[in-house]
């Protein structure tokens, strides 16, 4: 199987996450470090690179005081002779958050990159350089892609604990040299509080880091902020942003469990003086914008949008969906007709549009939630449907209409090399779709592969929905509900797409790298 040549990547990794690992852990926990009038601007949360292209991407870091943002590349470790982008002036309109936006850069290449913070004052004075690398996408064929993904980080009281390591899996998946993650949603919990300590069934004790934004759910802008800074305070995290370019995608729980637009919280949970989804969701997608390098939201930015395409060579397209923004609101998904959808019929028809004008072989389908596997959504008395199954196998009804339509047209257009790819039920798994099985028939057989937690409450195997004829060909998931990630059942996935056949290869991991399930599928075919 052709790839990319690893030893000279390895190598140049292992000094990048030795300059990583030189990184402290922020001033108190995640709260911002006061402005001190001495001393030099630093960068404790790290660096990350994301949204990258052919010619470049955008650099990411969060100062602890007002500083201009500037960032060096070099085709070396060494620096010699490096190229200088001047950034942003980061202050408290973006948190202290500042991206840089790179071009003009060698394709298929491994890039060098520093950012160095300078006092808005005095330039001369600049703090400490945080080092990163990432490469570029390649124009040749036979150099093949490797990516990683998964989806839910620290949710359901499961923060930061470093007698378990912290976010250990991060590691784990720097260990596989991908050229980027596709981070598939749920990327904070800002529903979430955490204590200090939990219980776990053998009796010992979970320890979290915890901070002050965290206490409580995020309502302010200020804690929304909060929540997406206590992430950063893992060193695991820290160093994998400094070597691993990112993908990212939102779904829930950046704002809270099940939300959708228009939606009033009931006055029954009491957590939330603010009722409004929608209030939250633009403070949460501010937030999200300012600590995510993303090509389509900028920090500060109130407009953006989270959908895009990513094309990454000539053997992949990455359509990164939002199936969040625009859908209609959660219910028993029984409706006939149902235009709206989970996706709205903007995003829906972009989507069709990017698809048919994709010239990758193959084109991987990012949802932040799964097609088939049924999730409910049970709050306030009331069982919803919270993503697109409902859990008749008849004909498509609800939400299941809008992916119908979509499923058709990918036929009729003999669109080959649609893989989907989700997190959000914190389990693993691996569903084949096929026609015959169906009650909806007019659609070509595909796969979607599930990955997820990272670092969260793990659950049971959602039931599966008969419409679109999946069978489950692998599973692992617990048998009880919010399983911690010290009981196991965290997960990630690989794909590792071959230069010289483009076959595509998926294998499901759990949280030490271990693969559990392989699949290989094969290139230009319609249906498989």
């Amino acid at each position: 199987m052709s790839h990319r040549p690893l030893p000279a990547r390895r190598a140049l990794l292992r000094g990048s996450l030795a300059a990583s690992a030189a990184l402290t852990l922020p001033t108190a926990l995640g709260a911002a470090p006061a402005f001190a009038r001495s001393g030099r601007p630093r960068a404790d949360w790290g660096v990350q690179t994301g949204d990258v292209t052919r010619d470049g991407g955008l650099v990411w870091v969060r100062s602890d005081r007002p500083a201009r943002m500037i960032v060096e590349t070099s085709a070396t470790e060494s620096f010699r002779s490096p190229r200088r982008w001047y950034g942003p002036l980061l202050g408290p309109d973006t948190d202290l958050t500042g991206t840089t936006r790179l071009r003009g850069l060698p394709p298929g290449e491994q890039i060098h990159y520093r950012v160095l913070l300078a006092d808005p004052d005095d330039p001369r004075r600049t703090g400490e350089p945080v080092t990163g690398t990432f490469r570029t996408v390649p124009v040749r064929r036979r150099d093949g892609v490797r990516f990683v993904w998964s989806g839910d980080l620290a949710g359901q009281g499961w923060g930061i604990n470093p007698e378990f390591g912290g976010y250990r899996i991060f590691d784990a998946m720097a260990r596989l040299e991908p050229d980027f993650f596709l981070f598939s949603g749920d990327t904070v919990y800002a529903d979430g509080p955490l204590a200090a300590t939990a219980a776990l069934p053998d009796g010992r004790m979970w320890r979290n880091v915890t901070t002050e934004e965290k206490s409580k759910v995020a309502e302010t802008l200020a804690e929304f902020r909060g929540t997406f800074r206590y992430n950063l305070l893992d060193e695991n995290l820290r160093r994998f942003n400094a070597r691993v370019p990112s993908v990212v995608q939102w779904d829930d729980h950046e704002v809270r469990n099940n939300w959708y637009p228009g939606q009033r919280i009931s006055d029954t949970d009491t957590r939330y003086t603010e009722k409004s989804a929608d209030v939250l969701a633009a403070r949460a997608r501010r937030a999200f914008g300012e600590y995510f390098p993303m090509s389509t939201l900028r920090p500060g930015a109130r407009e953006g949008r989270v959908y895009r395409v990513l094309r990454q060579g000539p053997l992949l397209d990455v359509f990164v969906l939002d199936m969040r923004t625009y859908r209609n609101a959660n219910s028993s998904g029984d409706q006939t007709v149902d235009p709206q959808g989970i996706l709205g019929r903007e995003q829906l028809e972009w989507l069709k549009r990017e698809l048919a004008r994709s010239r990758a072989v193959w084109k991987v389908i990012a949802a932040d939630m799964p097609i088939g596997l049924v999730v409910p959504d049970t709050g306030e008395g009331r069982r919803n449907v919270e993503a697109v199954a409902q859990g008749d196998p008849g004909a498509p009804l609800g939400r299941e209409l809008q992916i119908a339509e979509l499923l058709r047209f990918v036929k009729h257009r003999r669109i080959t090399g649609t893989v989907w790819l989700t997190a959000d039920v914190h389990h693993t798994s691996a569903q084949h779709y096929q026609p015959s099985r169906a009650a909806f028939g007019d659609f070509e057989p595909f796969w979607e592969f599930v990955s997820g937690p990272l670092n969260a409450g793990a659950f049971p195997a959602s039931a599966l929905d008969g419409t679109f004829g999946p069978e489950r060909v692998f599973v692992k998931a617990p048998t009880t509900s919010n399983v911690s990630p010290a009981g196991g059942y965290q997960f990630f996935g690989e794909v590792d797409i071959d230069g010289d056949n483009g076959e595509l290869t998926v294998r499901l991991r759990e949280q030490d790298g271990g693969v559990l399930f392989t699949r290989t599928l094969q290139p230009g075919l319609v249906g498989q």
